[in-house]
């Protein structure tokens, strides 16, 4: 894929292994200095701003669409589009939440054309519903026992087919509340609506879920 001229240098490496150059606590105010700066055209700084996260972007995008080359794409096509937008940044949210209301869009407007080009029918292959990576988060792997690692995948797998019976808006606000970690004034703003409806959407998804995972829950 082909940057924009002037746009900075984007990793070759895979996002989602870059858990010693992404924090799990990112800085606000760190984030802010380094955006003044690429707003003046330091790109260094913009490349920094990249670092620091472009493992939740690819995580929150690998999340819904469930492909790897395709959810690298995306996320390289977030940065584009940030680093094109950001003169029009003026603070107002966090500059992550900025960046996962950059990616909302991306990602639906990926979304929309696939269906168009199934000529309006939904493709499986859009929204996997038998895969879902909760673990696309940038932490480091860690070793299970065998007994461990085979009762984690068996709840995996369970949790990751009923998250994909959710819708796509349901799915989404519980990868950003419970998987990301935003609050519900940030996916409010990620996903262009009110805080009750996302408190309502949230609040149905877990339901369902909970349905989902009844027999899950009451073997435990």
């Amino acid at each position: 894929m082909n940057k924009p001229r002037g746009a900075p240098s984007y990793p070759v490496q895979d996002p989602a292994g870059s858990a010693e150059t992404d924090s799990q606590a990112i800085d606000p105010a760190e984030d802010l200095r380094l955006v003044a700066l690429a707003q003046k055209g330091d790109m260094s700084a913009y490349d920094e701003l990249i670092i620091r996260h472009r493992g939740k972007i690819y995580a929150m995008i690998r999340n819904m669409v469930k492909n790897d080359a395709d959810a690298w794409d995306l996320s390289q096509d977030v940065f584009i589009k940030a680093w094109k937008a950001l003169p029009r940044f003026e603070a107002r949210a966090r500059f992550s939440t900025w960046l996962f209301r950059i990616s909302h869009n991306v990602v639906y407007d990926w979304v929309r054309k696939r269906k168009m080009e199934s000529a309006g029918e939904l493709n499986d292959e859009i929204f996997d519903r038998d895969k879902i990576d909760l673990s696309a988060k940038t932490a480091p792997a860690h070793v299970e026992s065998p007994d461990d690692a085979l009762s984690n995948t068996e709840l995996r797998e369970k949790i990751e087919t009923a998250l994909g019976k959710l819708s796509e808006e349901h799915r989404e606000v519980v990868v950003l509340k419970d998987v990301q970690g935003l609050s519900y004034k940030e996916i409010a703003e990620v996903m262009d609506c009110t805080l009750g409806t996302v408190m309502s959407r949230l609040f149905y998804a877990r339901q369902k879920l909970q349905t989902l995972l009844k027999d899950e829950y009451e073997s435990r």
